[in-house]
């Protein structure tokens, strides 16, 4: 099958990809089915990422970036995911500088750019969000962790969970209720640093997917910050995120559209070489026409998302139109998944195989950066809400 060109690929973009895929040849593919079965991703795959200047490549060169435009980003997520290496990537990377290094140059002072950003570049400052706490998921109105006002800065206490990157970061972007009485108008973002008295990094949790993330639980104790970790004006976290979840839900997208297509590329390598019953798995009519319809649909999709791409590099992409890209895409994959799977047979459900590690890995999908029922939520409003 040919692939899906992306439609905003020009020379650069081409000769940037050729780095990323030697990259992931050297560095990557031949280790992560060990970090898998481990769990756990080496920290200094962190610093080789920066080394080969894979971190932050859309952050002005005053800190440390490219100063190239969200497409260089997106390209980076497409291939981790389209070679079946999207734990990386996704909760990764993607966190790292598609989030947390987007709210600090979005909203950060002058000295929180110049003290964060350029090591976030080098891969010495990981980076990790802290919104999602236990019980209350991701409704930001809901946030149990405090931030005091005391002399001098802030006291902090509370939790979060299911924090990407929880293990290995040296900062969270952290939100905290600052007036408790406010709901969402109460919310505020705080830079702060792993090494933080106070700070307590707990398990990493056990995950049915992405294996190698660590993906983790952090406490805060009585953990004072100073007036200058504040990022942006007080009280205004919550629009501050609601800006930033368009590019975070496409970067989602994108990992997707890319899983999907790699997912059907394996499948087809496959049911050309497999054989059952006296012929190829492929020469069967169920086979054909169940391919017909994935390689339909996903190609039907990408055009989709390459114009979501595009937008977003020109700043023009909306939070509704975000969310049907992230919420087509991943369901999608998932269904994709599910039905490559089926043409593996049993050696489908065994872990060695790419196949199977990219059914559970899928699944997620439709659950971080918002929930499918979210997403549906945002799109809905937005239709039925009068002009």
């Amino acid at each position: 099958m040919n692939p899906f060109y992306c439609t905003w690929i020009d020379e650069d973009l081409r000769i940037f990809s050729e780095s990323v895929n030697k990259f992931i040849d050297k560095e990557i593919a031949p280790y992560y089915e060990k970090w898998e079965d481990e769990s756990w991703m080496p920290r200094e795959i962190w610093d080789k990422l920066g080394e080969a200047g894979l971190l932050c490549v859309d952050i002005p060169e005053e800190y440390g970036g490219f100063g190239v435009d969200f497409k260089f980003a997106a390209l980076i997520n497409d291939i981790f995911y389209r070679r079946g290496v999207g734990a990386i990537a996704g909760g990764g990377i993607a966190v790292h500088a598609g989030i947390v290094g987007h709210y600090i140059l979005n909203m950060g002072t002058e000295a929180q750019k110049q003290k964060y950003l350029p090591k976030m570049a080098t891969g010495e400052c990981v980076g990790a969000i802290g919104m999602t706490e236990p019980g209350v998921g991701s409704d930001l109105k809901a946030l149990k962790t405090t931030a005091k006002k005391v002399e001098g800065g802030y006291l902090i206490n509370g939790s979060k969970t299911f924090i990407s990157n929880g293990q290995h970061c040296d900062i969270v972007v952290l939100a905290c209720k600052t007036d408790p009485n406010a709901g969402a108008k109460g919310v505020s973002l705080f830079i702060v640093d792993a090494d933080t008295k106070g700070f307590v990094k707990g398990q990493k949790l056990k995950k049915l997917g992405i294996h190698c993330q660590d993906t983790s639980e952090l406490f805060f104790d009585d953990m004072f910050v100073p007036d200058d970790a504040l990022l942006g004006p007080l009280n205004t976290g919550f629009i501050a995120m609601m800006k930033e979840l368009p590019r975070e839900r496409l970067l989602l997208a994108v990992g997707g559209q890319a899983a999907a297509e790699g997912m059907l590329d394996i499948t087809l390598e496959y049911v050309k070489e497999r054989n059952a019953f006296g012929k190829r798995i492929a020469d069967f009519q169920n086979t054909r026409f169940k391919l017909a319809e994935l390689a339909t649909g996903v190609r039907v999709q990408k055009a989709f998302v390459d114009q979501c791409v595009m937008l977003l590099a020109e700043n023009n992409l909306d939070a509704v139109t975000a969310s049907m890209a992230k919420l087509h895409v991943t369901e999608l994959q998932g269904k994709v998944a599910d039905e490559c799977l089926q043409f593996f047979g049993g050696y489908g459900y065994m872990t060695e195989y790419r196949i199977a590690r990219e059914f559970v890995d899928a699944r997620v999908q439709r659950i971080y950066g918002g929930t499918s029922e979210i997403m549906k939520e945002i799109i809905g409003r937005e239709l039925i809400k009068d002009q």
